[in-house]
């Protein structure tokens, strides 16, 4: 049975490039070099025959479906939705189609999507921001090649891609210092979450850094959500503790918290300046600009998705990069008048 498109073969774009058949299967799957006149025969006998691989069949000949499955927890979140976009770009530049599923912060729901997965015969997973444990991520890596974006995880079969969420978090307060801010409050992720815990312990050692005492009644979860963001700052404003500035967790959350001071009759950076982390898209159309973070997540996803092919196709992954982090002023931050705080 041939492996390729039913109605136009390998055999007949080769004979028309003038090229042997191995010569147009290792330019299509690019693992050897093609001299560029042999390339520009092979891509007009393409284009006159209307050529097109059938990648389902040439992956099942290599005992693979050509399917990764990516585990997210929201799938309507812009955090994720940047993650997403970037492993299937590169995905599709290795002939790859990804399969979503999400595990909504629920460790029962997760394993039983990644269990989903794994049923559909997927020839890698791509875990990204996993709430599971190591054992669980462990045992189904033992079947399945496995790259976990966002975390660490302990399993020497797990491929871990993490975040610096510890030095984005002092890179944001250290503005705040700079701009002469020292009531600093901080809307929090949720407890117990590495990397909320990490962006907690980076807010708490630049206050020290700066000689600034840390104040828990300054700090209110807000979740990684709007709603939560909303909550947290009028928590943050009903205690009655004065505060200048407020770092908050995540963009979702810092929308939230502008909405909170909206309907009080504050203004951002009037009253209180405002930095947030992830540097999501609608931080620059936000009323005003937001101050943020900034994670390059599709560049984080598209590494995530070489290294799952590197390791479904038996190489070793690429060696991780450490992510660029990067302050983008907006503006929702202002300095302080000198001796104002």
């Amino acid at each position: 049975m041939s492996i390729e498109s039913n109605t136009v073969t390998l055999e007949e774009v080769a004979r028309l490039a003038g090229v042997s058949t191995s010569t147009v299967s290792r330019y299509l799957s690019g693992t050897h070099q093609v001299s560029s006149e042999k390339k520009a025969a092979i891509d007009s006998s393409i284009k006159r025959l209307n050529y097109r691989p059938n990648l389902v069949a040439r992956g099942l000949a290599k005992g693979r479906t050509m399917t990764v499955g990516v585990l997210t927890q929201e799938i309507a979140s812009s955090f994720f939705n940047e993650a997403m976009r970037g492993v299937e770009d590169a995905l599709a530049s290795h002939n790859y189609e990804a399969i979503f599923v999400s595990g909504h912060w629920n460790k029962v729901e997760e394993e039983q999507r990644l269990l989903s997965l794994i049923g559909r015969r997927v020839d890698g997973v791509i875990l990204l921001v996993a709430d599971l444990d190591d054992e669980i991520m462990d045992r189904h890596a033992q079947g399945v090649p496995m790259v976990l974006l966002g975390g660490q995880s302990a399993s020497m079969r797990v491929h871990s891609l993490g975040f610096d969420h510890y030095s984005g978090a002092r890179m944001a307060v250290q503005h705040f210092v700079e701009l002469g801010h020292r009531r600093i409050a901080f809307i929090s992720g949720p407890q117990g979450r590495h990397d909320a815990d990490e962006r907690l312990r980076g807010y708490r050692e630049a206050l020290e850094a700066a000689g600034i005492p840390y104040d828990e009644r300054l700090v209110a979860n807000g979740g990684y959500v709007e709603t939560g963001g909303v909550t947290a700052m009028n928590t943050l404003l009903d205690r009655g503790l004065p505060f200048s500035a407020v770092f908050a967790a995540n963009d979702d959350s810092a929308y939230g918290a502008m909405l909170a001071m909206y309907r009080r009759g504050m203004r951002v950076p009037d009253d209180i300046s405002l930095i947030g982390y992830d540097d999501l898209p609608h931080s620059s159309f936000s009323l005003p600009p937001l101050t943020s973070v900034r994670q390059p997540l599709r560049d984080l996803g598209r590494e995530a998705a070489s290294a799952v092919v590197a390791l479904i196709e038996g190489r070793k992954p690429p060696r991780a990069t450490v992510a660029m982090l990067e302050l983008i002023v907006r503006e929702s931050t202002k300095a302080l008048p000198v001796g104002s705080n």
